[in-house]
């Protein structure tokens, strides 16, 4: 949400988010980036629609996109009308909206979630059982077309389908770059099927997949190497969002957990790490930092932006990455150069739903007008 800092802001506290800056092979005008955010707007075939490409389009001025979660796979979808990257039907639907985003002068990477667990068979194209690293369902319902619904137990996955995991981020990555994405990005964070593996509670393997913290990691690890060699490291981003209790995971070791991930990472010279952070684990968010050579995206909630700003300026973070900032106000570069006022967000429109709370936020421009 908007705070009232954020309402409130100099504009010549912000100037360090306007210098330029490189991510992989990206050459970036400024360091204010768009987070991803489900927003339950694609067609129920997983095809990007057409509000998809006004909404990402109208967000052009951010320094980069990153997409909603978009699933790999069939497999791979929890929510109701969330996109795909895995049929050609899909690939021609994102090419709409890369193509509007790059006629509007922006750069965007498509998101790839895979969410496990984190699903309902009501809410997939084949109806099948959950797939997850063990058959534990989490402790939280879903939403489907007919209301509200515990989430059933997952199946889980055997050691050759892990491996077919891989190969589904590969393929949909190929996918991604043949749609004019500019790039990808993992998600390995916030309770769905990659942090399922890293967690202590979601995985009960006995395989090279659990157990240890080497096992552990080991699926996102292979997921950025495969992905990576697909479509170059520097189109390559991960996200991971460490000690997150969202969608019922617990990570009891996560201070050695995330070290060893980030450490494991740090040789494949990807575009970025992408952290998403409470603000509560400030040493570990340190200790990352140190640990990682290249670009670090932090995406911090519950603190304003101008601490975030002061995040660039001490090092922790090379770009800031903002959620409700930026669906609320497509405009919000304008908006914070000149100090004008914020659009709040209107949270009964978040997901799902037609142009209202998607496409209609004003701009200055729309403001002055009329």
């Amino acid at each position: 949400m908007t705070t009232n800092d954020d309402q409130n802001l100099d504009p010549a506290a912000l100037s360090p988010l306007w210098q330029p800056t490189v991510v992989g092979d990206l050459q970036l005008p400024h360091r204010l980036a768009m987070a991803p955010m489900t927003r339950d707007r694609s067609h129920e075939s997983g095809v990007p629609s057409d509000m998809n490409a006004r909404y990402y389009a109208q967000r052009a001025s951010m320094a980069l996109i990153i997409t909603e979660g978009t699933q790999p796979s069939a497999d791979g979808q929890g929510y109701l009308l969330t996109p795909g990257i895995y049929h050609d039907d899909h690939i021609d639907g994102w090419r709409a909206v890369t193509d509007a985003v790059h006629e509007a002068g922006g750069r965007i990477v498509i998101q790839l979630m895979h969410v496990g667990r984190v699903s309902h068979p009501q809410n997939t194209p084949h109806g099948r059982q959950a797939v997850a690293p063990s058959s534990v369902a989490p402790a939280s319902p879903m939403f489907t077309a007919a209301g509200m619904q515990p989430i059933p137990e997952p199946r889980d996955l055997s050691t050759d389908e892990v491996r077919g995991v891989v190969e589904e981020f590969r393929l949909a990555a190929r996918a991604a770059i043949a749609a004019g994405a500019d790039g990808v990005e993992i998600h390995s964070a916030n309770g769905y099927l990659l942090q399922q593996f890293l967690s202590n509670n979601a995985n009960q393997r006995t395989d090279e997949y659990g157990g240890s913290i080497a096992n552990r990691i080991r699926l996102s690890v292979e997921v950025a190497a495969a992905v990576a060699d697909e479509i170059g490291a520097g189109r390559t981003g991960i996200r991971v969002s460490p000690g997150s209790p969202l969608n019922d995971i617990v990570e009891h070791d996560s201070d050695e957990l995330y070290s060893a991930l980030v450490s494991a990472l740090a040789p494949l010279n990807l575009a970025y790490l992408h952290i998403a952070s409470g603000g509560g684990d400030a040493p570990l968010l340190r200790k990352l930092r140190s640990l990682w050579p290249n670009t670090l995206l932090l995406n911090r909630g519950g603190v304003d932006l101008e601490t975030r700003v002061r995040d660039i300026e001490d090092g922790l973070a090379d770009v800031v990455t903002v959620g409700s900032l930026a669906l609320a106000n497509p405009d919000l570069v304008e908006r914070l150069k000149s100090g004008a006022s914020l659009n709040d967000p209107d949270q009964r429109t978040f997901y799902g739903g037609d142009e209202r709370g998607y496409l209609d936020y004003p701009t200055l421009e729309l403001a002055a007008v009329e």
